[in-house]
């Protein structure tokens, strides 16, 4: 497993480095795949952000999906021991929720999942409120925004596909193509290993 540590507004010396892949070698227990880590270790210049000075992501990549956490902390050594304990954690749950569902043979589709789903009520409006532009979106009100684009390209997958892959990226949801609808879906975490499936329906 090669592991390739990189710094950003900082110094990473050879004994971290060192000290990196030696932690990092514990992953290949969960994932025998690993081909390679990719270690990005960032320094905050804010003084008020002292106790989180230091992010750490880390991103696995294997022969099946690829793997991403990351954790902040007061040094390096702390934000990558919170960093790889939020992987090994995603690895333990993949792991778990693959045992849970092999062997099954009953597949679920989009539409079975999302007739268990609450039907969401119609958000109220409030009137008089301001608008403004920001970038290609128009905002209501006077909040404050974040703006970030992401476009990946994918291949249509089942909805345990889905599931698998987002346990091993840590979020609490996944867009994807439904392979057996051919929508695009979001699958998202609700209260443990219970999960919630919404799906578009393209106008054509």
């Amino acid at each position: 497993m090669e592991v390739v540590v990189t710094g950003r507004h900082c110094e990473v010396s050879d004994r971290f480095r060192e000290h990196v892949s030696e932690k990092l070698s514990r992953l290949e227990k969960h994932d025998h795949r690993i081909i390679r880590v990719q270690v990005e270790v960032e320094l905050e210049k804010n003084p008020r952000q002292h106790d989180r000075a230091t992010r750490v992501e880390l991103t696995a990549f294997s022969k099946g999906p690829v793997i991403r956490a990351e954790a902040a902390a007061e040094d390096k050594m702390g934000a990558l021991d919170l960093a790889l304990d939020k992987m090994q954690a995603q690895m333990r749950r993949a792991a778990d929720r693959r045992r849970v569902h092999k062997g099954r043979n009953e597949h679920v589709s989009v539409g079975q999942a999302l007739a268990e789903l609450p039907e969401l009520g119609d958000e109220a409006e409030d009137d008089g409120v301001v608008e403004r532009k920001v970038g290609p979106i128009t905002v209501t009100g006077d909040g404050p925004l974040v703006v970030r684009e992401k476009s990946h390209t994918g291949a249509p997958m089942t909805l345990d596909q889905a599931l698998y892959e987002m346990e091993l990226v840590g979020h609490d949801f996944y867009l994807f193509v439904d392979k057996e609808s051919e929508k695009p879906s979001v699958v998202y975490r609700r209260r443990g290993y219970d999960y919630g499936v919404i799906s578009l329906d393209v106008n054509e």
